[in-house]
């Protein structure tokens, strides 16, 4: 079983390095936080940088005329792009920092003294206390918070803090000489303490709070913000509502999870297999001194029938063969032999190495971190090789297609409550998903025509419309006024046997015959890996539940899915931006309540993460997922 990367079958078409690798590069990247690394040819570690959306992000560099000079011979000199997915920005952040520490990037900027750390400093010896960035020795008996991996992570904290706890950041010699209040009250950024606009007492209420929140008291520190709010509120004194919820807002982002470390652990790799199929991949995050100093996703070959433990446990003894084990391992699954396994690595190591499936904790949440990012660069390495034909034949086979179909064309409908629908169309070929030639439908047949959530009504327009329109760009192309349309070889509608029938219809009607029909609908319980599927003519049937074609069929039903989704909710957040909690199954008036409550805008719901989510009073942890996902879901 080999643990490096096989090379594509398509690689002899892959930009060699530039621009043009990174926008190939492009169309699988996910539009979540994370951060991105660029390699040379000889695999030198060129630039480390974060994103809150890697695909928006890493877009900038397919231009390079529009970069600095050395944004520019970075890009021109890339031959690699790594990426690893965070839950939020802020973990992006934290682990851009260990790594541009650890890795030492040419063209970052780089902390070169590791003996002097950037802390916080909050001067309390001092009768109006400041907060600023310190390096050195401490002095006095001021309040330091840190260390921090860089002067960079210090100054975004700051930044934040100043929106919540608008303390003085100023030299003493400027605090003492002002005679009106400087740009950063004005901002909302300092309560001017220098010129009298804030009292003594409340000046130190803010410091005792800061100092409260950086020791770790958050929770405390919000909720007395949020029945401050309230109270405004309820007194309809708006402004001072509106000051408090923007307070609310940044501590919400100063205090998001931090899962990217890992404390209490010491040195540790975390790792954990995700797989389709024959197909799997194998993510190592590497954790040193209870930091993330990066990871590195392997594609082993499996043959057919084995098992998800034996893979696994095949890794661990060729990856530890020519790696140094650590104190500890920790797996997303047992494996057969755990023990032997860890005898084994703990004579060649030369000290006790433990293997262990963590339950619950920091360290679970570790396992999770690393299977989604296993998900995530599966689900890329599926649409870059050559994988993707061979799935194409397979659906050929299932299907009892002639041959492989060049383009599919699968069918979803969105709506609320009969609300808003939609209908949307995602197309998928040998390159995989080709969003370029993706469209959504809005439902125009009115009430009269339509009775609300009528999904056979809806499906019947959307086919209507898109081969309606086929058919007159051809026979224009035909009278020589212009291109023949993009015709797909089989057309996947996400439902049962009533679906298929509407298509079926549709096709009858307008004289189409030479396109392939299928429906997917979600088998018993509504469980993956349980689908039916239908064709013209022939009985529903299944397939085996780690078929190859399954979950490539099932990729393709839930990307529709999501993009209708995802058309759905932009449809209705074009109002007012609250109305994002209103487009969410299951959040009513008192949740909606809550969240703002406790975040202080609906912005900052978007935001946040699932721990933190789940920490607001009435979200349990599935209505937390479900709240993340409706925002993080890309459009």
């Amino acid at each position: 079983m080999a643990t490096s990367n096989p090379p594509s079958a398509r690689s002899s078409d892959k930009p060699a390095s530039g621009a043009a690798l990174i926008r190939a590069e492009l169309k699988t990247l996910p539009a979540s936080p994370g951060v991105y690394r660029m390699e040379n040819a000889k695999g030198d570690i060129l630039y480390v940088g974060k994103a809150k959306s890697l695909k928006k992000r890493v877009a900038a560099y397919t231009r390079p005329e529009r970069l600095g000079a050395r944004m520019a011979r970075v890009v021109a000199a890339c031959a690699k792009l790594e990426i690893v997915t965070t839950h939020t920005e802020a973990e992006a952040l934290l682990l851009e920092s260990n790594l541009i520490k650890r890795l030492k990037p040419r063209y970052n900027v780089l902390l070169r003294d590791d003996k002097s750390f950037p802390y916080i400093r909050v001067t309390t010896s001092q009768a109006w206390p400041q907060i600023t960035k310190h390096r050195g020795a401490r002095e006095g008996d001021d309040a330091y918070f840190g260390p921090f991996a860089s002067a960079g992570a210090v100054n975004a904290t700051l930044a934040q803090l100043a929106r919540a706890f608008p303390l003085r950041s100023c030299a003493d010699s400027v605090f003492e000489s002002r005679t009106r209040p400087c740009l950063q009250y004005q901002i909302k950024r300092c309560a001017a303490p220098c010129v009298g606009r804030v009292g003594e007492d409340d000046y130190r209420a803010l410091v005792d709070e800061a100092l409260a929140f950086l020791r770790g008291e958050s929770r405390a520190v919000q909720s007395r913000l949020g029945e401050r709010m309230r109270a405004a509120s309820d007194a309809l004194d708006f402004e001072a509502a509106a000051v408090f919820r923007d307070r609310i807002e940044a501590l919400t982002r100063i205090q998001g999870r931090q899962d990217i470390n890992l404390e209490n652990v010491g040195d540790a790799d975390v790792i954990a297999l995700a797989r389709r199929g024959d197909s799997c991949c194998i993510q190592v995050f590497f954790f040193r001194a209870g930091q993330n100093f990066g990871n590195r996703a392997y594609f082993p070959s499996v043959p057919a029938g084995t098992d998800d433990a034996d893979v696994l446990e095949g890794f661990l003894g060729q990856f530890y063969a020519i790696h140094a084990p650590p104190g500890t391992v920790l797996l997303s699954g047992a494996i057969p032999n755990a023990k032997l396994l860890s005898d084994a690595l703990s004579l060649r190591a030369g000290h006790k190495v433990t293997l262990a499936v963590p339950a619950r904790g920091n360290r679970r949440a570790a396992v999770q971190h690393a299977a989604a990012n296993a998900e995530q660069a599966l689900a890329r390495h599926l649409a870059e090789n050559a994988s993707q034909l061979r799935l194409l034949d397979g659906v050929a086979e299932v299907f009892s297609l002639p041959e492989a179909p060049r383009r599919i064309e699968v069918y979803d409908n969105s709506h609320i409550g009969g609300k808003g629908a939609l209908g949307a169309m995602i197309v998928a070929g040998p390159e995989g998903f080709m969003k370029n030639a993706y469209r959504r439908f809005n439902i125009r047949a009115g009430a009269d025509e339509m009775a609300p959530g009528d999904d056979y009504a809806m499906l019947r327009e959307v086919l209507t419309r898109r081969f309606s329109r086929a058919l007159k760009e051809d026979t224009a192309a035909e009278n020589g006024g212009g291109a023949r349309a993009d015709w797909p070889d089989l057309v996947l509608i996400d439902g049962g046997a009533g679906q298929l029938s509407v298509a079926e219809g549709v096709f009858a009607e307008l004289g189409i015959s030479d396109v392939a029909l299928a429906g997917i609908a979600k088998g018993k319980d509504r469980n993956a890996g349980r689908e039916r599927f239908f064709l013209p003519g022939r009985a529903a049937f299944s397939l085996e539940p780690r078929h190859p074609v399954l979950y490539f069929l099932q990729r393709l039903r839930d990307e529709a899915h999501r993009f209708a989704i995802g058309g759905q909710r932009a449809k209705r957040s074009r109002g007012l931006v609250r109305s994002e909690l209103d487009a969410i199954a299951g959040i009513g008036a008192s949740r909606k309540k809550a969240l703002l409550t406790h975040f202080g805008a609906a912005r900052a719901v978007a935001e946040a993460g699932v721990e933190d989510l789940e920490k607001v009073k009435g979200i349990s942890r599935a209505v937390a997922q479900r709240i993340y996902d409706h925002f993080h879901s890309a459009g």
